[in-house]
């Protein structure tokens, strides 16, 4: 998320917990088990009757095609590798994300000029 936040520079994407009832919502419509709390979504088109959800490798494809420039350049290139080893790729990084860039304590709090973009914040 953090990563995605500092270089949305077309203020593209939204943001909801998954424990949340908007993204549990979200989910449950496209038969996702909401409580595999392991994983990373990002929908597409919401509300409307063309919507739908990518996971893992394809969803992280899909945010690096959307943030444009050199991001949509890696997603070109992610997407030439199999999917096999695509999803290898993911796990890895997923089971080490927390050594390659760091861990929060607490969640970080939005800054100000960034709530617009959580759905689920009161």
């Amino acid at each position: 998320m953090q990563f995605i936040l500092k270089r949305d520079r077309r203020d593209h994407f939204r943001f909801a917990a998954l424990q949340s009832s908007f993204a549990r919502a979200i989910l449950a419509r496209h038969r996702l088990n909401p409580d595999a709390l392991d994983t990373f979504y990002i929908a597409f088109n919401y509300g409307e009757t063309t919507e739908y959800v990518l996971s893992r490798d394809e969803g992280v494809a899909a945010v690096l095609d959307q943030l444009g420039g050199v991001w949509s350049i890696w997603a070109k290139l992610f997407r030439i590798f199999p999917r096999r080893l695509r999803r290898w790729q993911y796990d890895l990084i997923a089971r080490t994300r927390y050594r390659l860039f760091g861990k929060y304590h607490a969640c970080p709090l939005p800054d100000p000029t960034l709530r617009h973009k959580f759905l689920d914040l009161p």
